[in-house]
Formats: C-alpha cells, structure tokens, sequence
C-alpha cells in the first residue's frame, strides 16, 4: 500500500436525487445550486464541524463552462455560506471527475496538509450539452490514425467495445432491464433515503387563459430515471443510435447493437462529501462512515475508452493490498451496457456485486457528479449490509479508466 502519513475519514455524504435532463425536474436548475444542496446537506450530517476548519473544497464537473463555469466549485462553497476562508477548485476526468476530486481531497489529508476538506461533484446536462457548449477539437487530433478515436462520440466507442469483445444485442439489453429492475426495487426498499436529500425547485407554468405565469414549487426526493414498465420486448424495439448494422453499400459492419435503452442516460445531479483526519474526527467529535483506502486511474487506447476499468481496477487493488474477493460492493458505472459487460467479464467481477441497485443505465449519469453520487451509494450500501470493502469505478472519454476503495466503518 502507499505510504501515508493519516487516515482520510469519510465523515458525510449527500446526494441530490439524479433528474432526467432537458425533461426532467432540475432541467431549469444550475448545477451550482444542486452542488449547494447537496453541500448543506453534508455539513447538517457533520453539525459538530465548524466550517472554518474546512480546508479547501474540491468539485469535480466534465464540463465546467457556462452556468456551471467560473469555478464552480469556490462559487458554491460560497453560496453554501462556507467561510471566505474555505477555498475552491473545480477539477476535470470527465466521468470520473467526482471520485477524482474524493481522491484529491483525500490525498492532501494522507499527507498531512489538511484536516478536514469538501470533496464532490456537480452536473447539469440540461444546461451544458455533451461535449460543452463549443467542441473544438485541436486539429493535430485528426493528423495521425491513432488519435482519431479522441474525437469518437461515446456511443461509437461503445459499438466497438461490442464487437471487439463480442457483447451480443439480446446480452446488453437484458443487462439493461436488470439495471431498471434492480433500481425500481431500491427505490420501493428505502435504499437511497441515507444518501438523498430532497431538493425543491421553482416551476413556472403559463396560464393561457389568465394571461399571466403561475409558480410552484415541488420537492424533489426520488431519482426520476428508473423505469418500472420497461420490458425486454420494448427495448428490442428501439434502433441502434450511434452506427448502422450495414454501410452504405450495404456491406455489414458489425456494429449496430448500442441503443438509447442499452446507454447511460443523461442527468442532473450533485453529490457532496467530508472527509477529516483522525485528529479532526476526535476535535469535532465526528462519526467516521468510511475510510477512503486508494485509488488508481490508467489510461486505454480512446477508440476503445469503455474498457478503462479493466486497467484501473487491477491497479487499484495492487496499489491498496487488497483482492477482488475482499470487496463486497462494486459500483462500475453503466455508461453503456457494452462496455460494463466487458469489463465483468475480462475482470471476472462477481455480478451480483456489481451495481446491486441498479446503475446509470437506470439512475442516470451526471457526468463530473457521477463518482461522488455513487461513493454516496457505496458507503451507505456497504454499511446496510456490513460489508467492509466497496469499489467506485468507471470509464472515462479519451480513453481512461478509474477506481476508488473504500472501506465501510
């Protein structure tokens, strides 16, 4: 294991509920409010901490820019009401941006520079659309053959992770239906209640025949993403999205099997996170809930970025002195079908392990905040069922794969 000089204690985490983008009910909400909420939230769990003591905050977001620009991660600390004290920075691994600002927040702990730091993630895709409000790739990316898959749309990306590891139609669907199913039964079971807190919104409907816009306002407690009346027979029916089962000549390509219904669906959401050292735990009289143990990030050719987690979980395990054996809660986020299958499968993950309330195919994928949602859906999870050891893994567009331990207390 590497060296440190403390343990990071996990001693809050909160979540907001993860809304559908540009139809669901944080679609006309800025990220930075939901960072906010969820921030809240954590220092409430933590009500011995004085906020004074918080070192930095550290907010991870895939696409920083427009209403979630300006480094949102200071901006929010200071709508939280944090000190002036506490700094601010936003930090970007696209999908694993959230366990990545974790990791960072963690380290400067380990090694002795903080006490207590802010950790999370924040992602409105609603307001920020894939890839940002103006892609512009270098043009050096499209000079050489081998960095061409830099600019590959993820979906595509995703086809070929089908064909090359030979991941069927009929297989990603059914994957897919057990992701809603596992999430719709989560739901009805109370699992998410530790993690969510519930966030109200302002809606302003027009009343045509007043002539005038009427406001009200709802709270928001549940992920809107799960669906209990999807079938295997409804999601054959939805058509491949991102590459055609023939060319134009109408040659066969192989590919043509990745659909809306076997992807990850596109979000809003915010996760927020405390971590203190041993010394700080015991000054504020705080309940640890987990210890963070390690965490590894590697890097796969970007044509084929799906299979990242089968680099970063092996190194992850070798860097932290554990076992796939000894972790009892796997958190591979679904950002397709195709590829979780592939890494179960090259990995040798336990799939009852893997995503056992369902994954992001059901609940969704705010992009940065993703990591630090489901470190909340981890910690919890492990400490329902007394396991000890629990995973946060995922891919990561241009080809990156990553992985956070964490340890249950």
């Amino acid at each position: 294991m590497a060296k440190q000089v403390q343990d990071a204690y996990i001693v809050a985490a909160a979540r907001t509920p993860i809304g559908k983008s540009h139809r669901g009910a944080f679609r006309s909400t800025r990220s930075d409010d939901l960072l906010v909420a969820a921030i809240h939230a954590a220092l409430k769990q933590a009500s011995g901490l004085d906020p004074a003591a918080i070192e930095d905050a550290i907010i991870g977001c895939a696409f920083p820019e427009a209403e979630q620009g300006m480094n949102m991660a200071r901006v929010a600390a200071l709508l939280a009401g944090l000190p002036n004290s506490v700094g601010g920075v936003t930090v970007n691994r696209f999908c694993a941006s959230g366990v990545t600002a974790i990791q960072m927040a963690a380290d400067r702990i380990r090694v002795g520079e903080a006490d207590v730091m802010l950790a999370g993630g924040a992602e409105s895709m609603s307001l920020v659309p894939m890839s940002g409000n103006k892609p512009a790739f270098n043009p050096a990316v499209f000079a050489r053959a081998e960095d061409v898959g830099i600019a590959y749309g993820m979906g595509l990306t995703a086809e070929l992770v089908a064909q090359k590891w030979k991941v069927s139609r009929d297989a990603q669907d059914a994957f897919a239906l057990q992701s809603h199913q596992r999430a719709v039964a989560a739901i009805a079971a109370g699992e998410f209640a530790d993690e969510i807190v519930p966030v109200e919104v302002l809606e302003r409907v027009p009343d045509l025949a007043a002539g005038s816009v009427v406001e009200r306002r709802r709270t928001i407690a549940l992920d809107e993403g799960p669906r209990a009346d999807t079938s295997l027979a409804a999601l054959g029916k939805l058509r491949p999205v991102f590459a055609s089962p023939k060319d134009p000549c109408g040659r066969a390509t192989g590919l043509g099997t990745v659909t809306a219904g076997n992807s990850s669906q596109t979000s809003d959401g915010a996760g927020a996170l405390i971590l203190a050292s041993e010394a700080a735990v015991k000054r504020f009289n705080l309940q640890p809930l987990a210890r963070f143990v390690g965490f590894a990030s590697r890097g796969v050719p970007p044509e084929i970025m799906g299979i990242g987690p089968i680099e970063a979980i092996p190194a992850a395990l070798k860097a932290t002195g554990l076992k796939l054996d000894d972790l009892g809660w796997i958190e591979l986020n679904e950002a397709f079908a195709a590829q979780s299958l592939a890494v179960i499968e090259s990995c040798g993950l336990d799939p009852a392990r893997v995503n056992p309330l369902g994954g992001a195919i059901a609940l969704g994928h705010p992009l940065g905040a993703t990591g630090a949602i489901r470190a909340c859906t981890t910690i919890y999870g492990l400490r329902r069922r007394k396991q000890k050891y629990g995973m946060v893994t995922m891919c990561v567009g241009t080809g990156q794969g990553a992985a956070g331990i964490f340890e249950a207390l």
